[in-house]
């Protein structure tokens, strides 16, 4: 299945190889933030669904992922 979602893929695929030449900075921090698993899968669900409504399971799993992360840092 091919990957789509919000223009930032590409760059967070790179983030996650360890590219960092013309990163993203918002794709570099969800690659720091060990929440990269959990973005891939809501990027998935909105290719397939075209809907964010329809991926709240995912949605709720991202926000959490990062909302623990920031925790961690302060």
């Amino acid at each position: 299945m091919a990957r789509a979602g919000h223009g930032w893929s590409g760059a967070a695929a790179a983030a996650e190889r360890g590219e960092e030449e013309g990163e993203d900075p918002l794709d570099a921090r969800i690659a720091r933030s060990g929440c990269l698993e959990q973005h891939r899968q809501l990027q998935e669900c909105m290719a397939e669904r075209r809907d964010w409504r329809r991926c709240q399971e995912q949605v709720r799993a991202f926000g959490a992922c990062m909302a623990r992360q920031q925790q961690q840092r302060q």
